[in-house]
């Protein structure tokens, strides 16, 4: 207990459950976090901050539209007023736009860049401003499998999560001076709400798929959480413009 005891942390994309804001936002607040839940889904984030404090941590919930500048300048402005300090920042919220190329409208494309992209760059820019105050900090961006190899339509899904895990590395380089590190989570075939949504509900194509992975089984969100808190602790301190993949072996043929 008590891994990340007293950082203060950000976790987007928290309402969603089963889902990996959710999950992480639980798993941090549990080693001793103090976490802000955001999410675009207010009654969502509420809950899982609500969750958070029925188990005895601290926590608070803040709608977010993470693709709007002014709503992160609020957010960051209010977890810092709440808490005092920013040390950890998990962008996790996202959307999937799976669609053949052409089936893909320029409108499909730009909002799938708008959530899972623009929404790590405004999120990074804001949090290492307040990180640096306070000597360093950890930026953690989910991306995906599809940030690292192709996909059948994942043409705008793959570029928003390839446009992630190169702009996790170039921060690490950029602001390491600074004490501040960046690093990017590649998720494979995980169960939550996104993945039932991209089945239909049924976890038939997602048990079909684990079962030619190495390890053969679908990954639950704790999996990407365990990833999460330990670049969220000092464990990590000498880790930065890293990618993790947690993907049950799917990358690694």
């Amino acid at each position: 207990m008590g891994r990340v005891q007293e950082k203060v942390v950000i976790v987007t994309g928290g309402a969603s459950n089963p889902g990996l804001g959710h999950s992480a936002a639980l798993s941090l607040a549990r080693e001793g976090a103090k976490v802000v839940v955001t999410d675009i889904d207010a009654v969502g984030a509420e809950r899982c901050a609500e969750e958070i404090r029925k188990a005895g941590g601290e926590a608070i919930s803040l709608a977010h539209d993470v693709t709007k500048e002014a709503a992160w300048k609020e957010v960051i402005a209010t977890t810092v007023r709440t808490f005092g300090r920013l040390d950890v920042l998990v962008n996790n919220a996202g959307i999937a736009v799976l669609k053949p190329l052409d089936e893909l409208s320029l409108d499909d494309f730009n909002r799938q860049i708008a959530v899972n992209l623009t929404s790590v760059f405004l999120g990074c820019k804001y949090a290492a401003v307040e990180m640096r105050k306070s000597g360093g900090g950890s930026l953690i961006n989910l991306s995906s499998v599809a940030g690292l190899v192709g996909i059948s339509t994942c043409v705008a899904y793959g570029a928003s999560k390839g446009g992630v895990r190169l702009m996790s590395k170039s921060l690490a380089v950029e602001l390491g001076k600074d004490g501040i590190r960046c690093n990017s989570v590649h998720p494979g075939v995980i169960w939550t709400n996104m993945q039932a949504g991209a089945g239909n509900g049924s976890r038939t194509n997602a048990d079909t798929m684990a079962a030619g992975l190495p390890l053969g089984r679908v990954g639950e969100p704790r999996d990407i959480a365990n990833c999460i808190l330990y670049l969220a602790s000092d464990e990590s301190d000498y880790v930065t413009g890293a990618e993790f993949t947690v993907d049950a072996g799917m990358t690694a043929a």
